[in-house]
């Protein structure tokens, strides 16, 4: 792949980008991309809710529903790095079609599944789609939406999360009494198919295409999307800026690294530091609270259709959550939204699980009260941490290697989901519940102290003038 001086048209590109007006036609490209992010979420959310059903259906002990339960980001995993990476190499919309084909049919595959390994395996494979579909719905966004709304817009995609979370426990809640665990996978399976149909539409990133030299295709994309843009506002468009050129210091290009090379070269060593990092707590802190509040539940009385129902009805607080994240996100910064989030959940959370989640929890009377109110602002704090994680992530690195590093970064957050609902029982079992909050709050307060010492402000900045 030739450097960067022997491609002409990138920082053209980025600029005719930029200048563009946050239309119709750009909120129906981010519409494509959350409808996918929506269902994909309902099915990564599935198990939170089914697996005290599933437990009973097939005798299981907390060792093997803690690695039931760990399958899922085990696949993540994989598919953050391969997806991200492939997304680098070959293009966005096609890696962004393919996850989904992969958990779709891995959804129904586990409807029929008729031991623990099979399903398993198949929850292995939906964590492949799903976790392959996240660095690229990252960078997809971040390209195409222009940067004085780029982090609004991550936010309000990641918001789709929470969304996808209450949704999840909703389908749970009404087809597991009547129908069981197995036609609630075989629903999100359906659902796949008609988000697949709608998300062929999508075009490729101008921005990849310009910065692997396919110039072409590149100026062939961004002027439809120019015409799109002009239809929609129904105005000529601004004339386009100068490109956010790096200055004279690159007027002699550096030798060009892949895109693995490129998260540890020496401009980027620390930002990869401290998004691997982020990550890594963050995910154990969230994974290892929320895939065991509702067997923590049932283990204090509440049935499994009731604990279903309560954890659905706390989850609610997220979608208030991603939606201050995604003010905080743009009128304070990335650095500070994303501190703050991960201080106040770790504080939600060791209030939870002293106060909630353990000596005083019973199935009447006020401390249901008090435990839901716990729960609704802890899922507020914990949902808006995403959103920043996702917006901020991106925005760390440059085209060449923006999938890449959002998927190696989200990959070592799933090691912190493998190994959190891994870690959950054994604290419960020798410490009680409280103590898996305690530790809980401890990942988030890491997370924090990264961002705060390593952490760079990208906020209302080019994504070419922050990768230089």
């Amino acid at each position: 792949m030739p450097p960067a001086a022997e491609r002409p048209g990138a920082s053209d590109i980025a600029a005719r980008l930029e200048r563009l007006p946050m239309s119709g036609y750009q909120r129906r490209i981010f519409a494509i991309i959350a409808s996918a992010w929506l269902v994909d979420q309902i099915d990564v959310a599935l198990l939170t809710f089914l697996l005290g059903a599933i437990v009973a259906a097939f005798n299981l002990t907390p060792t093997e529903a803690g690695q039931l339960a760990a399958m899922t980001f085990a696949g993540q995993l994989v598919g953050n790095i391969l997806a991200g990476t492939a997304s680098d190499r070959f293009g966005r919309k096609a890696v962004f079609q393919v996850t989904m084909v992969v958990w779709g049919l891995a959804s129904l595959a586990a409807a029929a599944a008729w031991s623990l390994p099979v399903l398993m395996a198949c929850r292995f494979l939906i964590g492949v789609g799903v976790g392959g579909e996240a660095p690229v719905a990252q960078a997809m966004v971040s390209e195409i939406v222009p940067a004085p709304v780029r982090g609004k817009y991550i936010a309000i995609l990641e918001g789709f999360w929470a969304v996808g979370y209450v949704l999840s426990g909703a389908i749970s809640f009404f087809v597991l009494p009547y129908l069981g665990w197995r036609w609630a996978f075989v629903v999100v399976g359906l659902l796949s198919l008609v988000v697949l149909a709608v998300r062929r539409t999508m075009p490729e990133s101008p921005r990849w295409l310009a910065e692997i030299g396919r110039r072409g295709e590149a100026e062939a994309v961004m002027a439809r999307m120019e015409r799109a843009v002009e239809r929609a506002t129904g105005r000529p468009l601004p004339p386009v800026a100068p490109g956010p050129g790096p200055g004279p210091a690159a007027a002699v290009p550096a030798p060009r690294l892949g895109a693995v090379a490129t998260l540890f070269a020496p401009e980027y060593r620390l930002r990869t530091v401290m998004a691997f990092g982020l990550w890594f707590f963050a995910l154990i802190g969230f994974f290892g609270l929320n895939a065991w509040i509702a067997v923590l539940l049932k283990e204090r009385g509440f049935s499994n259709v009731g604990s279903v129902g309560f954890v659905t009805l706390i989850t609610l607080g997220g979608i208030p959550g991603f939606a201050a994240a995604a003010v905080l996100l743009e009128r304070v910064g990335r650095k500070p939204a994303t501190a703050l989030f991960l201080i106040c959940a770790a504080a939600s959370a060791y209030l939870y699980g002293n106060a909630g989640a353990g000596s005083l929890l019973t199935v009447s009377g006020i401390a249901v009260t008090w435990l839901f109110v716990a729960g609704f602002v802890m899922q507020f704090f914990m949902f808006g941490m995403w959103s920043c994680l996702y917006a901020y992530t991106p925005e760390l690195y440059p085209t060449r290697a923006r999938a890449t590093g959002a998927g190696f970064a989200s990959a070592f957050g799933r090691i912190g989901a493998i190994l959190g609902p891994m870690i959950v029982p054994v604290l419960v079992r020798d410490h009680g519940p409280a103590a898996a909050f305690q530790v809980g709050a401890g990942g988030f307060l890491i997370a924090a102290l990264l961002v705060l010492i390593l952490g760079v402000e990208t906020r209302g900045k080019v994504l070419e003038a922050v990768s230089h």
